[in-house]
């Protein structure tokens, strides 16, 4: 029955269980911003609770993008278990620096699964992906340019306040 429904499908094993390795961390990315939201809410940087809760929705968007991706090309996504989620965070800078170093790695991942796809010729999948690419890099750009606030404005003072009310218009102009 298996390889039966296997033909149903035009993903590869491989290729399905990369996507949904990719469902779970795009899942965990969007339990990590929604933390994030709560830690800034709870010491009152309302503008960047505001702001990491819309990065929340955006990361469960995406993976709800490929999951149902992986579903109509007969594959079966997996509705991911996720756990090991801070809720506590060194500083509000500390945030930020995380928000980065998430994005980076969702980059290299979606990467990978490219590079697997083109060396498997599944170039439908591999033209899908095509979108996550360009959105990485706005997701890279705007958590440099949030990050980068902390140096131009400095923490000192009323700087983090000044932070706070910057997170809310950075955006990404293509």
């Amino acid at each position: 029955m298996k390889d039966l429904l296997r033909l149903k499908t035009s993903l590869t094993e491989e290729v399905e269980g990369l996507l949904n390795e990719q469902i779970k961390m795009e899942a965990k990315s969007s339990a990590t911003y929604l933390s994030m939201a709560s830690w800034c809410d709870r010491h009152g940087f309302d503008n960047s609770a505001d702001f990491l809760y819309r990065q929340a929705e955006e990361e469960r968007e995406h993976m709800m993008k490929i999951f149902k991706y992986v579903n109509d090309l007969g594959g079966a996504a997996l509705s991911p278990e996720i756990s090991d989620i801070s809720t506590e965070f060194d500083s509000f800078r500390g945030i930020f620096e995380e928000a980065l170093q998430q994005e980076i790695a969702v980059t290299q991942s979606f990467n990978r699964i490219a590079a697997k796809c083109q060396k498997l010729h599944d170039f439908t999948t591999f033209n899908f992906l095509a979108w996550f690419l360009n959105e990485q890099i706005e997701e890279e750009y705007i958590a440099r340019r949030c990050l980068e606030l902390f140096e131009v404005i400095g923490e000192e003072g009323a700087g983090q306040y000044m932070i706070d009310k910057q997170i809310a218009k950075v955006t990404y102009k293509a």
